[in-house]
């Protein structure tokens, strides 16, 4: 079975934890038998492998997510990438374009389309197995997954359909209403629009040929930017005739708040966190080094990370959208595809980092015009290479890279090193890639 899931968010409704890099798929908050912490990636991606060994999936995803996917899942994973975003029909096009072109799958197999991000048991995975049997049974050329309400939200489209039957036809879809409206919408049949669907490949291509003039993956790949930002609901769904829905009645939930994400957790807090014997439904997970200590509090939600610290009542958690966009603040934490960074400290013309390096992997040969840099190696052991000249590393070594020197670091245990940055305007876009000779 081929899947693709939509790896999106701006990283704002989770604050401080994400933000446009780590966004909330990322966050490792949910604790294995093992007591190590997964995240939503990767709950979701072994749930499908579980429930399909031979599943082909493939992540569509901006190119600011690709280091935090590789980091997360260890082992070979194929990413649809994004030159910018265009919202959710150009993304699944584009994937489409990917899966033929550049991994040989016939047009008339299935696809099914899932976010990245639910919370769900087993049963959601077997009925999203069920939707090609709907595109065949039914002879439609769209399968919906429908969730069964569990109270009216304000936060979810609604889907219409036909009849209280396992398997309906819908009738129309509905925006996100009212709670007046979404009360009339459930008392209607009405069903929790997921974002999940399937269809044949054959199907999207004709779809997509009818908004947008393109050969093949690599002319639409090079086009990407030009193309108009829709949705797929927009673009497909609400104009197809030829439809079902299928109901779904198990677990599901959109952990999209710090509300509804708390009510997933099996624990009350993650990290170094004290609370006294007089709180209650108070949720901690702090990531800093420093400890955090809560006090009477009730109802409330604390989170701090490098990029801030977030006390919130739960309920009023969910607004917290406006006020993380008006800051203007850089990123303090990401993943990367060999590792981690973390800024301890930021100056007028200096930035401190402390950089961590998974065993056999390396950062990109690269060079820096407009600033120097300092490594100080503080643990581990590996391998320096500036501007051809290799030499082995360990604790204590000091490297010197001046602007303009090539560089790199491959590490042959855990590594890790203070990198400090001098010069005027230290900037991300400051770097040019190199192949290692």
């Amino acid at each position: 079975m081929n899947y693709i899931l939509l790896s999106g968010g701006s990283g704002t409704r989770l604050w401080p934890l994400s933000n446009h890099i780590r966004s909330k798929q990322f966050i490792r908050v949910f604790q294995r038998e093992n007591g190590i912490y997964e995240s939503m990636l990767q709950r979701v991606y072994q749930q499908i492998k579980k429930a399909d060994s031979e599943a082909n999936i493939i992540i569509a995803t901006a190119k600011a997510q690709v280091s935090s996917i590789l980091n997360q899942l260890e082992e070979d994973v194929e990413i649809s990438i994004e030159p910018c975003r265009k919202d959710t029909f150009p993304a699944i096009v584009l994937a489409c374009e990917y899966l033929t072109g550049r991994l040989g799958v016939d047009k008339e197999e299935a696809v099914i389309v899932c976010p990245i991000d639910p919370y769900v048991d087993g049963g959601y995975f077997e009925a999203l197995r069920e939707l090609p049997d709907v595109l065949q049974k039914k002879q439609v050329n769209l399968a919906l997954l429908g969730i069964q309400p569990t109270y009216p939200s304000e936060k979810y489209g609604y889907i219409l359909p036909e009849s209280d039957e396992k398997i309906s036809r819908i009738l129309e879809f509905k925006e996100k209403p009212s709670m007046e409206t979404a009360q009339k919408y459930i008392a209607a049949g009405g069903l929790w629009n997921a974002g999940v669907f399937a269809f044949k490949i054959d199907y999207m291509d004709r779809r997509a040929h009818e908004r947008i003039d393109f050969r093949d993956y690599d002319d639409l790949f090079l086009n990407y930017s030009s193309l108009e930002k829709i949705s797929f609901d927009y673009a497909v769904a609400e104009k197809e005739q030829r439809m079902e829905v299928l109901r779904y009645n198990g677990e599901w939930k959109d952990l999209g708040t710090w509300n509804t994400l708390t009510e997933a957790m099996e624990e009350d807090r993650i990290g170094n966190a004290v609370m006294d014997g007089h709180c209650e439904n108070v949720h901690i997970i702090n990531e800093l080094s420093i400890p955090v200590l809560a006090m009477g509090l009730k109802d409330v939600v604390v989170s701090s990370s490098p990029d801030g610290i977030l006390v919130s009542d739960k309920a009023q958690s969910s607004y917290i959208k406006p006020y993380v966009e008006s800051m203007r603040q850089q990123v303090m934490y990401a993943q990367k595809s060999w590792g981690e960074y973390r800024v301890l400290d930021v100056g007028e013309e200096s930035l401190t980092i402390k950089i961590t390096l998974h065993a056999g992997h390396q950062m990109n040969y690269h060079s820096h015009e407009y600033r120097d840099e300092v490594w100080n190696v503080v643990s581990g052991t590996g391998r320096v290479v500036v501007d051809g000249s290799e030499k082995s590393c360990g604790i204590g070594d000091v490297i010197q890279i001046p602007a303009g020197c090539r560089h790199t670091v491959i590490a042959e245990s855990n590594l890790q090193m203070i990198e400090v940055q001098t010069g005027q305007g230290i900037s991300v876009e400051d770097k040019v890639k190199y192949p290692l000779e």
